[in-house]
């Protein structure tokens, strides 16, 4: 029997290794999946795209705010993976009357570090999950070499459009924009705030304008209108939403991609 503790504090407890997993991340079924986990997954999201194969493999059991609780019972799970920011309250306590609920919250490196260790205990991948850790921290550590000469810039993240939301602090993507000497428009709000384009200070300069491209698929087009709000200094781009927003082992493709970013800007 052994005793593990989550990241938002919850200990479970287990006869054996969990062998039955139900992944409700997106991000962390590309990790479990990364950690050599993949016949151990049972259930996915309609969101779990990576890798590509798993949607036709596994049961898709719905969505990452709303799930088919029939269907992850009929699965028998061992485990089910949520995670703070991506899964609400309500459902995790619906789904403790199936099985024990391992809730990650992952809004730094650090513990995106500890999520990795975290499953590599819990699934008996501690070799996998170490070697994961190791190569993101050299990742990490070439990138911020890197990053070193590239002078900040003042720039706003879009998520959302109708009603317009952007990444505030306390959140992940707001970690990535301080990794990438990008310093957020709106640092002074929490979380992901909606925002009126009507009340922006022109005055206040802005560098850039990233346009995610998820949750909300924002396009060229939709940079016109928001521009216009910011000044004419400003400069809208389209940016990949996954390279922002995603934890795990994504996290090594993104330091390639920040760096793409920065040469083409």
């Amino acid at each position: 029997m052994k005793q593990f503790k989550d990241q938002i504090g919850n200990i479970h407890t287990f006869n054996s290794t969990p062998k039955r997993i139900v992944s409700l991340v997106p991000s962390q079924t590309e990790l479990l999946y990364d950690l050599g986990l993949e016949e151990n997954i049972v259930g996915i999201t309609k969101f779990c795209v990576h890798p590509f194969h798993l949607k036709s493999t596994k049961k898709i059991v719905g969505g990452t705010k709303n799930v088919h609780y029939d269907r992850i019972k009929l699965l028998e799970p061992d485990i089910i993976i949520c995670n703070k920011e991506e899964n609400t309250q309500g459902m995790v306590e619906e789904l403790q009357e199936i099985c024990p609920v391992w809730v990650t919250n992952v809004a730094s490196f650090e513990s995106n570090f500890q999520m990795i260790t975290d499953f590599g205990q819990v699934f008996d991948k501690r070799t996998e999950a170490r070697k994961w850790n190791d190569k993101l921290a050299f990742a990490l550590s070439d990138f911020k070499k890197f990053i070193n000469n590239i002078p900040v810039r003042k720039v706003a993240y879009f998520i959302w459009k109708n009603p317009y939301m952007v990444a505030g602090s306390g959140t992940f993507i707001d970690e990535l924009l301080k990794l990438n000497h990008f310093q957020n428009y709106f640092v002074s709000l929490e979380r992901y705030p909606e925002i009126d384009l009507e009340k922006i200070d022109e005055e206040n300069e802005l560098d850039l304008i990233l346009l995610s491209s998820e949750p909300f698929p924002f396009k060229t087009e939709d940079g016109y209108e928001i521009v216009k709000s910011f000044g004419d200094n400003a400069q809208a781009i389209l940016v990949d939403g996954e390279m922002f927003s995603w934890h795990g082992s994504r996290l090594i493709k993104a330091l390639e991609y920040f760096k793409f970013l920065h040469k083409s800007i």
